[in-house]
């Protein structure tokens, strides 16, 4: 991974012009080759500064999202396979806040993919999932572009405890109401 991360830092480098658009393709086969979004975004800030690092990363994680959901409507097996991580992480009736898919954004560990569902299964058309999507990476991306461009000020002691406290906003700000089906509560003897 620290090959390819180097070697598209260096491609970024030494294309000049080319360079804002290859950052946004690359941030779209990033999904692809299992390269964590903080890593992307902290070279967007170290490559392009704060602001255009920033902007360039909000475009190209909303391009990373619709090609989630074009993906999953080709193939739909690819989203059963996700709703299979999502029950094992998640529950299986679990839906997810727009606050709490922020906070998770902001997780570096966190499962690219997993939160692009959460806002698949909270939307209903393209319209609405594209701007959730959007605004959903305005903070992560930001704050990510931000720590490329700071990241030699910054204590590990800070990140540590930045991290934690993400994960204690996640759960404070879930949503307090289960939706069960009918179906799964009243299920029926096969004897």
């Amino acid at each position: 991974m620290e090959l390819a991360t180097s070697t598209v830092l260096t491609a970024i480098q030494t294309t000049g012009f080319f360079a804002p658009l290859f950052f946004v393709c690359f941030h779209i086969i990033r999904q692809f080759l299992f390269i964590p979004v903080a890593v992307v975004c902290v070279a967007g800030g170290l490559l392009f500064g704060t602001f255009f690092g920033s902007i360039l990363s909000i475009i190209g994680l909303t391009c990373a999202s619709l090609t989630f959901y074009l993906f999953s409507k080709v193939f739909p097996s690819l989203i059963e396979r996700f709703v299979g991580m999502k029950v094992r992480w998640l529950g299986a009736y679990t839906s997810l806040s727009t606050i709490q898919i922020i906070l998770l954004r902001m997780i570096p560990f966190v499962n690219f993919s997993l939160i692009s569902l959460c806002i698949f299964e909270k939307t209903k058309t393209l319209g609405r999932y594209t701007k959730l999507s959007f605004i959903t990476h305005i903070p992560s991306a930001t704050f990510f572009t931000f720590l490329g461009a700071a990241i030699h000020n910054l204590s590990p002691a800070l990140i540590a405890a930045f991290m934690i406290g993400l994960l204690l906003l996640t759960y404070l700000f879930r949503e307090k109401q289960v939706f069960i089906k009918w179906s799964d509560f009243f299920v029926k003897d096969t004897v």
